[in-house]
């Protein structure tokens, strides 16, 4: 798969919803995970890890529920995603995007067999990047 680069929205408790809203309105299949599936088994258990939507047009939306402990600041909530299989292409993408930037979480492989990382860059444009295993679709965030 090559590099694609989609919207990633954030919500408080409502991403199914809104996930499920969109694909009314452009078609396509969904994809939902929710929290519990995961590992976590408190509070946030029943929300969307990540929700993915791939659209009849070639659109690609994702979205998750914000979780308990992390701030939610509605329009604001909108984090670019870089995902695909081609890891140096990718680690490229990352090293440049955080140079002069805040990692907050480091391209490392995740629960879900991936390697994925969050950072916000120099000019406070929030992105994460998922490098595929191979083993699984575009991964969760959130």
């Amino acid at each position: 798969m090559a590099s694609r680069l989609n919207p990633y929205i954030g919500f408080k408790d409502d991403a199914r919803a809104a996930m499920e809203f969109y694909r009314s309105v452009f078609g396509g299949e969904l994809t939902v995970s929710t929290f519990g599936e995961f590992g976590d088994s408190g509070p946030n258990a029943e929300g969307v890890m990540h929700a993915q939507l791939e659209t009849p047009s070639g659109y690609t939306i994702m979205a998750s529920d914000t979780p308990e402990g992390m701030t939610y600041t509605p329009g604001s909530a909108i984090t670019v995603s870089l995902s695909g299989d081609d890891t140096d292409e990718l680690k490229r993408y990352w090293a440049g995007l955080a140079e002069g930037g805040t990692v907050s979480m480091p391209l490392e492989k995740q629960a879900w067999g991936d390697e994925f990382g969050m950072l916000t860059d120099r000019f406070g444009i929030a992105w994460m990047v998922n490098i595929g295993s191979g083993t699984s679709s575009d991964a969760p965030t959130g």
